[in-house]
C-alpha cells in the first residue's frame, strides 16, 4: 500500500476512535455533575491517565523534544521538576483536597474556593472565571496551533487545514460526551503517548550504536549538550535557568485542570495506586521526550555545528526522526501520538472553561433556577464559542510570527493559570489563617504577573535577562504566595470570621 495512504489511514483510525468515545460516553450523561465531573464516580486508573495526559500536552511532544535537541541533558532538570510536583499533588494534597470538595459538594475549583472562603459576593468565583477564560484560551491556541504544525510536519497538509481537522475532531467529542468523554479519550490518548515516547528513543538509540556513540557523539557537536547546566554553567544565568526549568512542576500543585480530576474520583481509596500510575507515566514519558530529542540532535547535526543544523526548528526533531526510522504505518500512528497529547489537553480546558462560564458565572451568579438540561445545552455552546475563540488566536499568531515555539505558547498559558490557582490552592489546604481578602489579592497578583513578566520585565536592564531564564511561573508563584499571606495576616476581621465559621475544625478533618 501506498506510504502516504497508510499514515492516513493511521490518522483516520485514530480520529475515529475519538468520535466513537464521545458518542458512547454521551449516553452516560445524565446532569451538569456528569458533564463537568463525570458524575464523581471515577477510578484511579482513569483519573492517573487523564490528569498525566491533561498536565502534558503538545509542549511534551514537541516543546521537550524540541529542548531536549537544542540544549541536551539539561532538559532533564523538567522531569525531575515534573516528577516531583505530580508526586507532591498526589501524595500531599489530593487527599484534603478531596475531602475539602467531598465536604462542600464542590462540582468546580471555584465552587470550592466560594465555600471555603465562605464568599457570598462570588468574588472569588469572578476572578477565577476570568483567569480561566484568559489563560485557558492561550493555552489552547497553543495545542491547536500544534496541531496544524503535526499535520504539515508529518502530512505535507496545509497548516490551516490541519489546525482546523484537530479542532473540528476535539469539538465532536467534547459537545457529545463531556467530561466522561474527556476522561476515556485521555486513558486511550495518555497510553498512546506513554508508549510512543518510551519506544521512539529505544529504537534511535539502538541506531546510533548505544549511550557510549551517543555520548561520543554529542561530545563532536557540542559538549555543553553532556553538560547538566547547558552551555551557561554554573553562572547566575545557569542557575536561574535550571530552577526555572524545575519550576515547570510547580503547575501541578494546584492547577483546576488537573484538580478537577482529584475532585472527581469516587473515593479515596482511589489516590494510593493513583500515584504510583501517575508517577511512573511520568518518568517514562518525559524522560522518553528528552532523550528522543537528545538522540534527534545526534543523528542529524553535523560534529562542531552549536546550532541545532539539520534541526533548524527544534521541536521538528521528534515528525524527523520518525519519518528516519519508522515505516509509514508507524509514522502515522505517531501523527496520532502528537494528536493524542494536543487533544487531551484541548478537551480538558475546554470543559473546564466552559464550567466557569456556565456554571461559575451564567448560573451561580445570575440564573440559580436554570434546570440542568439548559445548562449542559449552554456548556455545549460555551465549549464552542472558546474553542473558536482559541482557533482564531492560533491562527491570527501562526500568521504574524512564523517563528514562534509550542513550548513558549504553551508555557505561557500553563504559567497563567498555575501562577493563578497553585498558591492559593495550597494556602487553602494547609492554612486556616488565609482570607478571602488574601485569596482575591494573591489570585489577582498572580493573573497579572505572568503578562507583566513575560511581556514587560523581561525587557528590563539588568534584571531582564535573568527573568528570562527564570522564566515567568517561579517569581509570579512566589508574588502570590506571599502576597495571599501577608493580606490575610493584616485580614484580623476576616480571620475571625473562618474561625467562627468553624475552617480550623474543617482543615484538621481534612488532613488527618
Amino acid at each position: 500500500m501506498d506510504p502516504e495512504l497508510l499514515k492516513i489511514l493511521a490518522v483516520v483510525s485514530y480520529l475515529s476512535v475519538l468520535v466513537l468515545i464521545g458518542v458512547v460516553a454521551s449516553r452516560r450523561m445524565k446532569d451538569l455533575r456528569d458533564y463537568l465531573v463525570g458524575g464523581k464516580d471515577l477510578g484511579y486508573l482513569a483519573v492517573a491517565f487523564s490528569a498525566r495526559a491533561t498536565g502534558e500536552s503538545a509542549w511534551l511532544l514537541l516543546g521537550l523534544t524540541g529542548m531536549g535537541a537544542a540544549v541536551g541533558y539539561k532538559a532533564l532538570w523538567v522531569v525531575l521538576g515534573e516528577v516531583l510536583g505530580v508526586a507532591l499533588a498526589w501524595t500531599v494534597l489530593s487527599r484534603p483536597f478531596k475531602r475539602l470538595t467531598d465536604r462542600y459538594d464542590s462540582v468546580t475549583i471555584p465552587d470550592y474556593l466560594e465555600s471555603r472562603f465562605r464568599d457570598g459576593a462570588h468574588t472569588l468565583r469572578k476572578v477565577a472565571a476570568i483567569a480561566l477564560a484568559l489563560f485557558v484560551t492561550v493555552f489552547v491556541s497553543a495545542q491547536i496551533d500544534a496541531t496544524g504544525k503535526a499535520f504539515e510536519s508529518f502530512l505535507g497538509w496545509d497548516y490551516t487545514f490541519g489546525a482546523v481537522v484537530g479542532f473540528a475532531v476535539v469539538m465532536a467529542y467534547v459537545t457529545c460526551g463531556g467530561f466522561v468523554a474527556v476522561v476515556w479519550s485521555d486513558i486511550f490518548q495518555g497510553a498512546l503517548m506513554v508508549a510512543g515516547l518510551t519506544l521512539l528513543p529505544i529504537v534511535a538509540l539502538i541506531s546510533v550504536g548505544g549511550f557510549g556513540a551517543l555520548s561520543e557523539r554529542l561530545m563532536e557537536i557540542d559538549p555543553s549538550l553532556m553538560s547538566p547546566l547547558g552551555s551557561e554553567g554554573a553562572s547566575v544565568a545557569g542557575i536561574f535557568s535550571v530552577i526555572g526549568l524545575a519550576a515547570i512542576g510547580l503547575g501541578f500543585l494546584g492547577s483546576p485542570q488537573i484538580f478537577v480530576r482529584f475532585l472527581a474520583l469516587r473515593s479515596e481509596k482511589e489516590i494510593a495506586p493513583g500515584t504510583v500510575v501517575a508517577v511512573v507515566w511520568t518518568i517514562l514519558a518525559d524522560t522518553g521526550a528528552v532523550f528522543t530529542g537528545i538522540l534527534g540532535r545526534a543523528i542529524f547535526s553535523r560534529p562542531g555545528d552549536a546550532a541545532v543544523s539539520a534541526l533548524a526548528d527544534a521541536e521538528a526533531v521528534l515528525p524527523m526522526l520518525v519519518e528516519h526510522l519508522m515505516p509509514a504505518f508507524l509514522v502515522g500512528l505517531y501523527v496520532a501520538i502528537i494528536l493524542s497529547a494536543i487533544m487531551s489537553t484541548v478537551d480538558s480546558l475546554l470543559v473546564l472553561a466552559a464550567s466557569a462560564v456556565v456554571r461559575d458565572l451564567y448560573q451561580k451568579i445570575r440564573r440559580p433556577d436554570l434546570a440542568d438540561a439548559a445548562l449542559v445545552r449552554h456548556s455545549r455552546a460555551a465549549t464552542v464559542v472558546l474553542a473558536l475563540l482559541a482557533l482564531a488566536v492560533a491562527l491570527g499568531v501562526a500568521s504574524v510570527s512564523p517563528g514562534r515555539t509550542v513550548f513558549w505558547f504553551a508555557i505561557f498559558g500553563w504559567s497563567g493559570i498555575a501562577a493563578t490557582f497553585c498558591p492559593l490552592m495550597i494556602l487553602s489546604i494547609f492554612w486556616s489563617g488565609v482570607t478571602r481578602r488574601g485569596a482575591i489579592a494573591a489570585m489577582i497578583t498572580g493573573m497579572t504577573l505572568v503578562p507583566a513578566i513575560k511581556l514587560g520585565l523581561v525587557h528590563l536592564p539588568v534584571v531582564g535577562p535573568l527573568l528570562v531564564e527564570l522564566s515567568e511561573l517561579p517569581p509570579a508563584f512566589v508574588a502570590s504566595l506571599l502576597v495571599g499571606v501577608l493580606v490575610s495576616l493584616g485580614d484580623r476581621q476576616g480571620q475571625r470570621r473562618l474561625r467562627e465559621a468553624g475552617i480550623d475544625e474543617e482543615l484538621a478533618a481534612a488532613q488527618r
